[in-house]
Parts: C-alpha cells; sequence; structure tokens
C-alpha cells in the first residue's frame, strides 16, 4: 500500500540551524513505513526497540528533559544514540 508518513508537529522554524530538535518522531514515521507499505514488520520493530532503549537508558533531546536534569542531546547526538542502538540489536 501506498501512504504517507510524516510527523505532525510540523518543521519547527523557530529552531531551524539550531541542533535542536527532536528526530524521533520523523524515524518513527520511517519505521511506519516499514510496517505498513514495505512489510518488514521485522525491521520496524527493530527500529522502535532501539528508541525505546536510548529512552530507556536516559538519552533526550531538550524537548524531553525532565526535573531530574541532565545535558540534553543534539538532534545528530540522538540520531546516533538511536543509529548505535540499532545496530548493537543485530
Amino acid at each position: 500500500p501506498k501512504a504517507m508518513y510524516e510527523p505532525v508537529h510540523g518543521s519547527a522554524p523557530d529552531i531551524t540551524g539550531q541542533a535542536k530538535a527532536n528526530p524521533i518522531a520523523c524515524i518513527l514515521s520511517f519505521a511506519m513505513a516499514l510496517r505498513y507499505s514495505f512489510d518488514q514488520g521485522a525491521e520496524a520493530d527493530r527500529l522502535e526497540a532501539a528508541i525505546e532503549k536510548v529512552l530507556a537508558d536516559g538519552a533526550r533531546t531538550g524537548d524531553l528533559m525532565g526535573p531530574e536534569g541532565g545535558t540534553p542531546l543534539s538532534t545528530t547526538e540522538m540520531g546516533d544514540v538511536i543509529l548505535a542502538a540499532l545496530d548493537a540489536s543485530l
């Protein structure tokens, strides 16, 4: 099936070029494409599990920081830790 997969939060022009955008919704949109358009449910599961792992391990972008504090990851850093978790799942 053909479909459009996109995060619904918009393009965030107010933070363009600041490396503050959270890439998780965009990555999860790709997981939906894997599952529903490419019949790659196992790969979608692996991608979703990688995201769950990095969040469980405490990785956060600025918008996800809670009262416990810490240093927020940049857009690229969050993408990198998700890729590392995905690679580790092989």
